[in-house]
């Protein structure tokens, strides 16, 4: 059995994530977190272990987060961690969703719901009348193939089944890198906005280089006053970790927000996507100014390693 538990961080961020996953950790030790707020867990172990079934272990690890951090949870279960992802997104605070029939759970849900369908995906199969995960299901293996490709078909054709062959992957490679800046006050200035934003990009950057990853996406979020958010996220033109790309597409993406005088408490960037700096193509360009800017940041690098991140710092966030 697969847990899916996804945590209320609003108030404590992603930084709160690791002290949960050892939390969970301290009954099984095959633990995947997925950031910001969720983690996997394969319990079958801890089950045979300690002799309580799904929901008692739930309320466990659910109680235990609350008297340790405060934080509340929402969990999910199921026999592999696709449809545990599915009953955690349905789970309600308190109660734990457990999928004890997969043929069942999934029978009369929009195809859309299942992993790796996406909006095309999906409305390919829509225009043919597979618009449930039923009716997937029932479809000939060759006619799915025909319709999303020999290897996609197979794939869509088990998990409609309920059929998910990934597993729950330990310390795994973080997919996604955050950061957050908070204002002591409702800042409605842009200029102090920006250089939130330009830190966060700096920061997210040198944090990847360090990692020799790329981020194929940035997602913006904004939260006010009254504690409510926006978020967007963009994808890049290209894999990227170059800290001067990423700010200015963080740029662009504040802009389109339009907040104008909005009354904003904090600015979080997450960078999504990653993947291999090694295995990234990069559109070459003859601008002289790009590589220089590229080498440059390569020393700056070397500088912050050496003599800590505040070493070298652009020239608006110096004071």
């Amino acid at each position: 059995m697969i847990l899916c538990v996804r945590f209320g961080l609003e108030a404590q961020g992603e930084a709160m994530l690791p002290r949960l996953v050892g939390l969970v950790r301290e009954f099984t030790p095959v633990v995947e977190a997925c950031p910001p707020d969720t983690l996997l867990a394969d319990v079958r172990g801890a089950l045979r272990y300690f002799g309580w079934t799904p929901t008692e272990l739930a309320s466990v690890v659910r109680v235990r987060a609350l008297a340790l951090y405060g934080v509340d949870c929402v969990i999910g279960v199921g026999p592999n961690p696709m449809l545990a992802r599915m009953a955690a997104r349905e789970a309600r605070p308190g109660v734990t969703r457990v999928v004890e029939d997969p043929a069942v759970f999934l029978r009369d849900r929009p195809v859309a719901v299942l992993d790796g369908v996406g909006r095309t995906t999906a409305r390919t199969l829509c225009s043919y009348g597979l618009d449930s995960v039923g009716r997937v299901a029932d479809a000939p293996l060759a006619v799915l193939q025909r319709l999303v490709g020999a290897k996609a078909g197979r794939e869509l054709a088990e998990r409609a089944r309920g059929i998910d062959r990934s597993v729950v992957v330990p310390n795994a490679a973080s997919r996604s890198l955050a950061a957050e800046r908070s204002f002591p006050h409702d800042e409605l200035d842009p200029t102090a906005q920006r250089r939130a934003l330009l830190s966060l990009a700096e920061e997210l950057g040198a944090r990847m280089r360090s990692e020799r990853q790329v981020c194929r996406s940035l997602t913006v979020t904004v939260r006010y006053a009254d504690r409510s958010t926006t978020t967007r996220t963009r994808t890049l033109l290209e894999p990227t970790a170059h800290s001067a790309a990423l700010a200015a597409f963080v740029y662009t993406i504040h802009g389109s927000l339009g907040l104008q005088r909005a009354r904003v408490r904090g600015i979080a960037l997450r960078a999504e996507g990653l993947g291999p700096a090694e295995g990234a193509a990069r559109q070459l360009t003859f601008d002289p100014a790009d590589e220089k800017a590229r080498r440059l940041e390569a020393v700056a690098d070397r500088a912050r390693a050496k003599f800590g991140p505040r070493a070298i710092v652009p020239g608006s966030l110096a004071a």
